[in-house]
């Protein structure tokens, strides 16, 4: 192999590897709300009208072979059992493509929270970390 060819193939292996470090240490933190869905808002994009006393919802877009998307539907689920006015809906992407475009998902898990009326409040690409997600929900479920 030549130098050039040596110093490609290093220049690319740290290349990918910076870029590897910079998307793990992303995943899963909880980022502000990227922007408002169409008209249907939150909630009718995953086909759930709010009870009573519903006050946030987890949409979680997912894909069947996604080994994370069930570890993230597992731990939203337990959160939304043990959290009064919380909610998680869990939709496939490929089977509702539509929802994933319209809110700009490229990769699963991806969890969307809206408020009440519907209005994305932020969202967590990969399996949320469950305090960071707490504590970034807790003004809208009124545990401020």
């Amino acid at each position: 192999m030549s130098t050039a060819g040596l110093l490609v193939l290093l220049g690319t292996l740290a290349l990918a590897t910076v870029v590897g470090l910079a998307l793990r240490a992303r995943d899963g933190r909880v980022r502000a709300a990227r922007s408002a869905p169409g008209p249907a808002g939150g909630w009718a994009l995953a086909g759930h009208d709010p009870g009573e006393q519903d006050e946030v919802l987890l949409l979680q877009l997912s894909s069947p072979v996604c080994a994370p998307c069930r570890q993230t539907a597992t731990l939203l689920t337990d959160l939304a059992a043990r959290t009064p006015a919380l909610v998680h809906v869990e939709v496939d992407a490929a089977e509702h493509p539509r929802v994933a475009d319209e809110l700009g998902i490229m990769r699963t898990p991806t969890v969307v929270a809206f408020d009440r009326s519907g209005t994305e409040l932020l969202r967590v690409s990969g399996v949320p970390r469950l305090r960071e997600l707490e504590s970034a929900l807790a003004p809208s479920l009124g545990r401020a």
